[in-house]
């Protein structure tokens, strides 16, 4: 059965505008003025209620496809750092000592290991 029966208008018309509102932001009324552009009069109230009744299933049927891609953050295994003119790898397993004995050759600070 048909989401779009006893609508006056074809279902890719009103999931075009849906999707045009809800992926870009635009206004209602310029959204109007964007169909009337296309030969489709539709009034922004129309629209309101096509977005209020079809987003939230567009998106609950489009969230199955959602897949996260790296997460909220991601690390740096390693990295090239350069110390008296030579470019080193620098790994981030080595741990915060590391860190500081590599500021300390860059600026010319030994320490015993």
């Amino acid at each position: 059965m048909s989401d779009f029966k006893w609508k006056h208008f074809q279902g890719e018309i009103i999931l075009g505008c849906v999707r045009w509102y809800c992926k870009y932001g635009i206004s209602y009324r310029d959204l109007e003025e964007m169909m009337v552009e296309r030969g489709v009069e539709v009034d922004h109230t129309t629209l309101f209620r096509w977005v209020q009744q079809y987003a939230p299933e567009i998106e609950k049927r489009l969230r199955w496809y959602y897949k996260p891609c790296l997460g909220e953050s991601w690390k740096v295994d390693e990295t090239y750092v350069k110390v008296k003119g030579q470019f080193n790898i620098w790994t981030g397993d080595l741990g915060l000592t590391s860190e500081i004995r590599l500021i300390e050759r860059q600026f010319g600070i030994y320490s015993a290991p």
